[in-house]
């Protein structure tokens, strides 16, 4: 037996940890081989081996010669095949130095470190695969970067954006957007567009594009095109296949569910808010001067303070803060005696409640009544700005029309006819973009409130009564109104069944109802009933105006009446004096 044999045979007899970190290369390449077996033999992912061999992995794939490196990449592989979502305690020490040894290796071995990444996302350690990549994507060799952002690619399309979350992704790829090596910049052009499959090419554009190159942004617009279809994902996270044999016994016994494809196929939908980091605004606000700004006497300053606050608030998603006093200055800056600053006051109050969505509630709740209140105001510029906010308001979920009831019950009581019918109007687009649960929560306090405004004097508040009555139809059925249209003449009853007509529903005649379904999306009838209004205020000040100005035109006739008639009396008095002189030079001569 030879010296090497010798060494090799004894080597076997020592722990696990001296073997694989022995100096000799063989003692080592062996030790690998046999660990890479006998994790291979292990069934049980809680056998108590695999905590003894975790720690190991960290030293072992650093390996200074190439091939020992490789068989140990092989064993962390069959390592984590045989472990659980446990192993994932030493996730990050390993993928650490993966990052710092074997992603500049041969190509077999960087082709095993991405096979032991993609394992790691397996056992979900998501959040440690993702830090290690913002850490490989910053190597000064580009040679390391380029499998770093493939392995990204790999894992999510293989895995999906529910799996790997896209945000950390989209905050990685514009500095490698313009990155010097050519070949980092077209795998993160890849990567962008695998994204797209995902979320959707939008929210993508919107995020990155004011981010990037002129010339790759024409690249990306160029293949953007030839992404079509819904990216499914190809594999599954230990914990979701360790499930399949229960799901499979269940479907045998209660039978043939909806298939996965089926579900596969529904578009994932991705809140563009959640992509974004929020944006603190408060510092920046306060260093622009606003607070002095809001408090001048010139009506064009306080205008400019507050479009500075407009501004810094059209940020996608901003930081949550104090904004008490902020929304304290707005709400009396929205009955500003400027028109232009109470209209600029509104549109700031649109973007913050866009921006803090859910922050933004208790001020929501305090600005309502104002801004109802507002809706009085004819002029187009304000009735527009007012209609945009109070959607906002309610879209960014800051309100909900349960909790606002009293005030929707003041504002439809207000004087002003134009108050109740805008007020109904926003009931209804509140109505049609909510849930089914929450229409179902609220059409008790609501119907009454517009069945009341049924008898409204002005046809336009009764109009968006009938309006929102058929918003609440058709999203949860007649089933609610049955016994308030009871009370209902036939001509109204006739004219609510026609308004929703287009869904299938009916009003009913008897004791049965006629359930309606709702159509999904947005219903126009808010937008359309504001134009109607919008139309009617514009006419109202049109034939204003015409009254006003037939008026200083009459004025104006008398008056040159009256001017003509002076000039004639005193040229009949010069004709009298004439007359007088010449009968008296006639009588002196």
């Amino acid at each position: 037996m030879s010296e090497e044999e010798k060494l090799l045979k004894e080597a076997k007899k020592l722990p696990w940890e001296d073997r694989l970190l022995h100096k000799n290369w063989k003692v080592r390449n062996e030790a690998n081989l046999d660990l890479a077996a006998l994790c291979d033999s292990i069934a049980d992912p809680k056998d108590p081996r695999l905590r003894e061999f975790g720690p190991l992995f960290r030293k072992t794939v650093a390996d200074s010669n190439a091939p020992v490196q490789e068989k140990a990449l092989d064993a962390l592989i069959a390592f984590l095949r045989a472990a659980d979502a446990d192993a994932g305690r030493y996730a990050k020490e390993v993928c650490d130095a993966i990052v710092a040894k074997c992603l500049t290796g041969r190509p077999k071995t960087v082709e095993k470190a991405q096979a032991a990444f993609m394992l790691w996302v397996e056992l979900e350690a998501v959040d440690v695969f993702l830090d290690t990549m913002e850490k490989a994507i910053k190597n000064k060799v580009a040679k390391a970067v380029v499998p770093a952002i493939d392995v990204m690619f790999q894992a999510l399309s293989e895995f999906g954006a529910k799996i790997i979350p896209p945000k950390r992704i989209l905050k990685m790829l514009p500095e490698l957007f313009d990155h010097q090596d050519q070949n980092v910049r077209a795998s993160s052009k890849g990567l962008t567009l695998e994204l797209c499959r995902w979320i959707g090419k939008d929210p993508v554009k919107s995020i990155l594009f004011e981010k990037m190159r002129d010339t790759m942004k024409k690249e990306l617009e160029a293949e953007l095109v030839n992404v079509t279809g819904t990216a499914k994902p190809t594999r599954k996270i230990r914990s979701e296949q360790d499930k399949e044999p229960e799901q499979e016994i269940a479907s045998d016994v209660v039978g043939p569910g909806p298939s996965e494809e089926a579900v596969a196929d529904a578009p994932q939908e991705i809140d563009e808010y959640e992509l974004v980091d929020p944006v603190d605004i408060l510092t920046p606000l306060e260093k622009s001067g606003f607070w002095e700004g809001v408090k001048a006497t010139k009506w064009s300053e306080r205008k400019e303070a507050v479009a500075e606050l407009t501004k810094l608030a059209s940020t996608k998603k901003i930081a949550p803060g104090d904004f008490t006093e902020i929304s304290r200055t707005l709400k009396k800056l929205i009955t500003d005696v400027n028109m232009a600053v109470a209209v600029e006051a509104i549109q700031a109050i649109g973007n913050l409640a866009r921006g803090l969505r859910s922050h933004f509630s208790g001020s929501s709740r305090s600005l309502l009544p104002v801004l109802l209140e507002k809706l009085k105001e004819k002029k187009p510029t304000m009735t527009e700005a007012l209609t945009q906010t109070l959607q906002a308001v309610h879209k960014a979920g800051c309100l909900n029309l349960v909790d606002v009831v009293e005030d929707v019950k003041a504002a439809v009581k207000n004087k002003v006819p134009l108050v109740r019918s805008l007020t109904l109007s926003w009931v209804t687009y509140c109505i049609e973009t909510s849930g089914k649960a929450v229409v179902l929560k609220l059409h008790k306090d609501y119907v009454p409130i517009c069945m009341e405004c049924l008898n409204d004097g002005t046809p336009e508040v009764r109009d968006a009564a009938f309006s929102a009555l058929a918003a609440i139809a058709k999203s949860v059925g007649m089933r609610p109104l049955e016994r308030s249209l009871e009370k209902l003449d036939d001509v109204r009853k006739k004219k609510l069944s026609e308004m929703i007509g287009s869904s299938g529903g009916a009003v009913p005649t008897g004791t049965s109802a006629a359930t309606v379904q709702a159509s999904s999306g947005i219903s126009s009838q808010w937008r359309l009933q504001t134009v109607h209004l919008l139309e009617g205020q514009l006419l109202a000040c049109l034939v204003e105006r015409g009254h006003f100005l037939l008026r200083i035109l009459a004025k104006r006739e008398a008056l040159s009446n009256l001017v003509a008639a002076r000039r004639e009396r005193e040229l009949h008095r010069l004709n009298l004096r004439k007359l007088l002189y010449l009968k008296m030079w006639s009588l002196w001569r």
